[in-house]
């Protein structure tokens, strides 16, 4: 297991290297996004091969990473890559704060974004791990399905949203919008519960939900995404965050 863990890192971190070498020359670091996920995608079509569990629980674990991961890096991709030129906020105001440190400090965040995939990835690699497929299999895909459709739609909604002039300077509170201010990262939370129902609470699987948390909350996900919606929306977000639930879905507060 350590073996194709180590190879799978190996491979992802000469990957971002590359893509950061071409981020010096463009000063476009948005396609590290689509990296992250697309580098889970293949981690979990490549541990199958190396795994010694089931072949059915490998096969059926090995898809659900692969199909989940690849739907967040195509939407990623034609959403915020191949629809805009310009660098993603989050990343532009990174690099104007860093200045001449910019180059190393993307350097080490693309690596570190190879890590992450990795580490994300164990809880996979542990749910391929074991006997025969047991009933909380079923319980797993349905979450899996009701989370990646949920994800989907959220995505779907925000881009229809995006993709309209009139709400530009606007917060979205359409369809699941309306009662999260991120149901696209709840969904991707719920998703990683799926593992763990199907390995039966296998010990590794809980680092899905619980690093994701973390994640969202405290490094990558939220605080960052709410910084740079306060930048383009201003007073509009602000309202938006004194009403509606920050992640889990919830009816809006009416302010008086």
């Amino acid at each position: 297991m350590n073996t194709i863990v180590l190879l799978g890192w190996s491979i992802l971190a000469v990957a971002l290297s590359g893509l950061w070498l071409r981020q010096l020359k463009t000063k476009n670091a948005t396609s590290v996004d689509v990296a992250w996920s697309a580098g889970l995608a293949f981690l979990a079509l490549l541990y199958p091969w190396f795994g010694d569990g089931d072949i059915w629980r490998r096969v059926l674990v090995s898809a659900l990473g692969a199909v989940w991961a690849f739907r967040l890096a195509w939407y990623l991709l034609t959403d915020r890559v191949l629809k805009h030129t310009d660098e993603d906020g989050r990343y532009k105001a990174m690099r104007v704060e860093l200045g001449p440190r910019a180059p190393l400090v993307f350097f080490l965040f693309y690596q570190g974004q190879a890590a992450v995939a990795v580490l994300f990835s164990l809880p996979m690699l542990a749910a391929m791990q074991g006997p025969s497929l047991g009933p909380f299999a079923v319980l797993g895909i349905v979450v899996w399905i009701g989370a990646v459709t949920g994800e989907s739609i959220a995505d779907a909604q925000l881009a229809r949203f995006r993709a309209d002039p009139a709400n530009k300077g606007l917060a979205c509170r359409d369809g699941l919008w309306w009662d999260s201010r991120h149901p696209n990262y709840f969904f991707e939370w719920v998703h990683w519960w799926a593992y763990v129902l199907i390995a039966e609470g296998a010990a590794l699987t809980w680092l899905g939900p619980v690093m994701m948390l973390v994640f969202l909350f405290r490094i990558t996900g939220i605080p960052h995404t709410e910084r740079q919606a306060l930048r383009s929306r201003g007073d509009a977000y602000r309202h938006y965050q004194e009403t509606t639930s920050v992640f889990f879905p919830w009816p809006p507060k009416e302010l008086s």
